[in-house]
């Protein structure tokens, strides 16, 4: 019962290629149940919400040279993006600094960013791995993975609430059911968004100018900033040390891209 249920949500999902697969190969197939259209206009307006209240508080980019820093490195990259997929040209592309201690960054749905000052100043990055980190914020919105996780959530819940109904599980079975999934196709997905945003977000980098392998020195920053980790099966990210050596292994194959863009300069 349960798989003839699965099989009837996954029915309804539509298998998207949202990007070209780019030197750095990804070239996964993706299933979607939440139109695009949805997704971008719910970001636009939270976006929207967001910087007027970061204005509203005196937060919204204080420091003209961190502004024009970031945004120089973010119009280096944007362009690149066509690579993976030309529609990202007519994106209303938008980058904003916002005064605060988190170390964080963000592209989201349609090419909507932000860049928290805690990121620049406590990790003191350099315009190489300014560009590893946008270029990873950029690389999630192309593979439009806010979209394929709100879709996994959509296709799961109905299963695991209609499922649980039907075998009389109950609320504290319904609860079990929800864990397994995250723990057995949700973190190893998100797991698997994170790898996909390293690589096409390296290979951005290259394309732009900015040495690939500075995403390496950038995560080991980040890695002394966050203190310990959870465990890797409960991570929704990468583990240090395979990332680590994912970004290494990557970065090399972009190289040329980067000796290439550099020559032209």
């Amino acid at each position: 019962m349960l798989c003839l249920l699965t099989a009837a949500s996954l029915s309804a999902c539509e298998t998207v290629q949202t990007t070209q697969a780019g030197t750095v190969g990804v070239d996964r197939s993706q299933r979607m149940m939440v139109p695009a259209a949805e997704i971008e206009n719910a970001a636009r307006q939270e976006y929207g919400q967001l910087i007027a209240k970061a204005g509203q508080q005196g937060v919204l980019n204080r420091n003209p040279t961190q502004v024009e820093r970031v945004r120089a490195v973010v119009n280096r990259l944007i362009p690149q993006a066509v690579n993976f997929r030309p529609d990202a040209v007519k994106w209303a592309w938008e980058t904003n600094v916002l005064s605060s201690a988190e170390v964080n960054a963000w592209c989201m749905p349609g090419g909507k960013m932000a860049v928290y000052t805690g990121l620049i100043e406590k990790l003191r990055v350099t315009d190489d791995e300014l560009a590893a980190v946008m270029g990873h914020e950029i690389a999630h919105a192309l593979r439009e993975h806010a979209r394929e996780r709100a879709s996994q959530q959509m296709v799961a819940n109905s299963v695991i609430t209609v499922g649980s109904a039907l075998l009389g599980l109950g609320e504290l079975g319904q609860k079990g059911a929800e864990f397994a999934y995250m723990g057995l196709l949700g973190l190893p997905n998100s797991r698997a968004h994170e790898t996909e945003a390293d690589r096409v977000g390296i290979e951005l980098a290259a394309r732009a100018g900015y040495d690939p392998r500075a995403a390496i020195t950038l995560w080991q920053k980040m890695a002394q900033a966050g203190g310990g980790e959870a465990p890797k099966f409960l991570s929704t990210h990468p583990s240090r040390e395979d990332r680590l050596n994912d970004l290494t292994v990557y970065s090399q194959r972009v190289m040329p891209l980067y000796e290439q863009a550099r020559s032209r300069r």
